[in-house]
């Protein structure tokens, strides 16, 4: 099984392709001349603006959701991991992903908008719908409705139970198969309620839960304030092969920043778009700039925070993964001790702490005694319980795509009961294994993703060029794809008839 993974990680996160989707958000980040630049004040207004109704959502429960798929385990432990295997340059990296993905989460959630449907009681969207609508090749959406189907289902939400039972054995000593009962007892019953039960739960709990753990950071910070200059300086330098330790990884402190970069703003994956698309707006480009937000303050903040408190510390240790076997991986080696090690005995306990939330777990402990490892176990059950609740949504959308009427409701029910069952056993996984099938599901909606949004982005740029123009004519901006000739939006067409006849 672990052979099959870690094949189809080779193909699917070829050197290529990771050098591939930092060309690609580049691309976007000119061709919408840096929105995420001139538009960030419409950002932060934006977000609080859009109403909920019936069938929609607000703009600020959209970014909720999509922060909740983008906020979680990829924060703590990934973050922590990019690190361990590509050293502090790896942060750079994940800023630099982050930045110009934000222009790929513009694009992806401004399609999701252009090209929703009104199914039943609300609104749903989403890569398979701009894929059929904007491609006009519903072969190539289903083929990406049952690859999420797969990667949401099935392969991710194994990692951020996994991560969730870990972090809670580190801290409190309980098993992982009990953890594994209360998560999907609690998932069970709010999942039950849908998108708006979802929604409800994700606009409190996600940035209630960011703020306190952004708070801890900043404590660490200024408890350490005195290294920030230095700590700045291993970044920058370790990014670009200046630094002597690290030097001989930069291509490793790359992949991993842009990897681990991607599985936590989502930015290209996919994901976002679902959410982006249940918003209630008046113009899709509205929500494809409130999207863009949530990319900065995945990576721009919460992961930073983790970063930061990991770095000060010194609660890290970095591997090279191309050493040769047999030979000690570890080219840097950490703080870590317990109960008053010393030389090689405080050596081989360093080594043997795991890449992961661990890292993080000890940073706040080493910071603040007694409260660390507890502190980041519950941080870490919020953030990926509530990505676990995202990707539930994200399935449901895509089996709503795929199916209709009463076979809908049964494959709905059926992908409850599977998505219930993944998330238990991956609190029982190895940690290992949970993440190398979470890389594969992700690489698959990435993949599929990228290519359609590269093909189908006029109407996303258009969208934004209309937005701006009303905005300059003082006006608040309303979408219409008949003036831009955009076809297949049929939603807005309706909209707008309806408006029109009240």
């Amino acid at each position: 099984m672990e052979n099959i993974v870690s094949f189809l990680n080779s193909i699917l996160w070829g050197p290529w392709f990771i050098y591939g989707i930092l060309l690609i958000g580049l691309f976007f980040s000119i061709i919408t001349r840096f929105l995420q630049i001139r538009h960030i004040k419409d950002m932060f207004i934006l977000m609080f603006k859009g109403e909920k109704s019936e069938k929609g959502i607000s703009s600020f429960q959209a970014m909720s959701i999509a922060l909740s798929g983008r906020v979680g385990t990829g924060n703590i432990a990934g973050t922590a991991t990019a690190i361990a295997m590509g050293g502090p340059g790896a942060i750079f990296w994940m800023w630099a992903i982050a930045f110009i993905g934000a222009a790929t989460a513009y694009v992806e959630s401004t399609l999701a908008q252009i090209y929703k449907e009104e199914k039943e009681t609300e609104y749903r969207g989403g890569p398979a719908f701009y894929i059929e609508k904007g491609m006009g090749q519903k072969w190539f959406a289903i083929i990406f409705a049952v690859a999420a189907l797969i990667a949401m289902l099935i392969l991710m939400p194994g990692v951020q139970s996994n991560a969730i039972a870990g972090a809670v054995e580190n801290a409190f000593g309980m098993e992982s198969w009990i953890t594994g009962i209360i998560i999907v007892v609690l998932l069970g019953a709010i999942i039950i309620g849908g998108v708006k039960s979802i929604a409800n739960v994700a606009q409190v709990v996600v940035p209630f839960m960011a703020l306190a753990y952004i708070l801890m950071a900043i404590v660490i910070i200024f408890m350490n304030i005195s290294e920030v200059p230095a700590v700045f300086s291993l970044i920058f330098s370790s990014a670009f092969g200046a630094q002597e330790v690290f030097g001989g990884i930069i291509g490793s402190a790359i992949a991993w920043g842009v990897k681990r970069g991607i599985y936590s703003n989502e930015a290209g994956q996919g994901t976002g778009p679902h959410p982006a698309a249940a918003a209630e707006v008046s113009h899709p480009a509205k929500q494809g700039i409130v999207q863009a937000a949530s990319v900065y303050i995945d990576t721009l903040l919460v992961c930073s925070a983790t970063a930061f408190m990991i770095l000060f510390t010194g609660m890290y240790n970095v591997q090279n993964e191309k050493a040769a076997e047999g030979t000690d991986p570890f080219i840097y080696v950490g703080e870590f001790n317990e109960n008053g090690l010393t030389g090689e005995e405080q050596i081989t306990f360093a080594k043997s702490i795991k890449e992961g939330a661990a890292y993080t777990q000890w940073a706040v402990e080493s910071s603040l005694p007694g409260i660390g490892s507890s502190f980041v176990a519950i941080a870490l059950f919020f953030f990926a319980f509530t990505t676990i609740m995202a990707y539930y949504y994200i399935a449901e959308t895509n089996v709503a795509y795929l199916f209709s009427g009463k076979t809908e409701k049964i494959f709905i029910w059926i992908a409850k009961i599977a998505f219930l069952i993944a998330t238990f056993f991956g609190t029982i996984r190895t940690s290992d294994l949970a993440w190398a099938m979470g890389d594969v599901g992700l690489g698959l909606m990435v993949w599929i993703n990228v290519i359609a949004i590269l093909i189908i982005m006029k109407p996303a740029i258009l969208a934004l060029k209309d937005y701006e123009k009303q905005k300059k004519e003082g006006k608040d901006p309303v979408f219409d794809p008949r003036k831009l000739g955009i076809k297949g939006a049929d939603f807005w067409v309706d909209y707008n008839d309806k408006r029109k006849n009240k």
